[in-house]
């Protein structure tokens, strides 16, 4: 499986479609419908709102959307890994990385806020990983900082991403003040019509308006499969960290720049884990890109082919063993 997603063929985004059934099909044999979290913002609360309207409670629509979310993001992250060229040559392993991760723990196949999060933030992260190279990058700052004040209307935790847009245009651009200050001026844009719809609808409550801010640890994996799954997303991590810190004299310097910004994506992640409140997993799909994409280094730099396709089928193996037989 490593071999045929190591090249890029357009009937590997037909194979991806297949492997990601294969891998998620347990999400239509037992559907489950989204649960309000007390994080989930406005404009979630609006999306599900409408998606119940249309849907009628019926939960395999539901699963049907998910599955069309992750599919469609592990297609669009590898298209944005190939484009930046993070790895050397074009390959579908990013894509493939993304859907294997996915299905290492039972709430990343839930519709849920992080999950509409994380098509914005893979196309947020491309558009960052462009800031190296812009000559005129002021419009491209404004929309970055735009979605990002969405992504926390959507989600009350996400507020975070802002530190990602600020360390990032740090990491991919010379120290501007302008256009920090452009980036914060996006940020805010989203939160200008919301505070005027709440004034004008007389729902004005400031202390709903301002989040509260608990740092908490998460919570403790609740069975041994899911500890058994985060052991599975960090040992390839690791190994992909490996190979990556070892070919980093190899790459452009654009390319370590988006390897930085990767790590910057990681850390702001597990500061969203950190104040997030609630015994679920759901928000963790932040992780997802990241973790992806040193995934794929794993899957793409040894010399010998044998250590990753062990690797890849005891995770494959767990994966179906969990979903179908637990």
């Amino acid at each position: 499986m490593i071999g045929i997603f190591r090249q890029k063929s357009p009937a590997n985004a037909l194979i991806l479609l297949i492997y990601a059934l294969v891998l998620k099909f347990h999400l239509f044999l037992h559907p489950v419908a989204p649960v309000l979290d007390t994080n989930d913002n406005y404009l979630y609360r609006l999306i599900l709102n409408a998606l119940i309207s249309v849907f009628h409670h019926i939960d395999i629509l539901y699963s049907i959307l998910t599955f069309v979310l992750l599919y469609s993001q592990a297609l669009l992250f590898n298209r944005i890994f190939n484009h930046h060229k993070v790895l050397p040559k074009p390959t579908y392993l990013p894509g493939m990385s993304y859907i294997l991760i996915t299905s290492l723990l039972p709430d990343w196949d839930h519709f849920s806020a992080p999950l509409l999060i994380n098509t914005i933030m893979i196309w947020v992260w491309y558009r960052m990983m462009d800031l190296y190279n812009s000559q005129r990058p002021g419009t491209a700052i404004f929309n970055i900082g735009i979605w990002t004040g969405i992504v926390s209307l959507l989600y009350i935790p996400a507020m975070s991403f802002l530190l990602l847009v600020l360390s990032g245009l740090l990491t991919m651009r010379p120290f501007r003040i302008r256009e920090w200050l452009v980036g914060l001026l996006g940020f805010t844009f989203p939160y200008y019509f919301l505070f005027l719809i709440l004034y004008l609808s007389s729902q004005w409550k400031w202390a709903e308006i301002v989040p509260s801010v608990v740092f908490k640890v998460p919570a403790f994996p609740s069975s041994i499969w899911i500890a058994m799954g985060m052991a599975w997303l960090v040992i390839p991590f690791i190994i992909g960290g490996y190979f990556v810190q070892k070919n980093l004299s190899k790459f452009l310097i654009q390319t370590r720049k988006s390897w930085s910004l990767l790590l910057l994506f990681l850390f702001v992640a597990i500061i969203i884990i950190l104040i997030t409140r609630g015994n679920s997993y759901e928000n963790w799909i932040f992780m997802a890109v990241p973790f992806a994409a040193f995934h794929a280094a794993a899957y793409y730099y040894p010399n010998r082919t044998t250590g990753p396709l062990i690797l890849h089928w005891l995770i494959v193996v767990y994966i179906l063993f969990m979903n179908y037989f637990v």
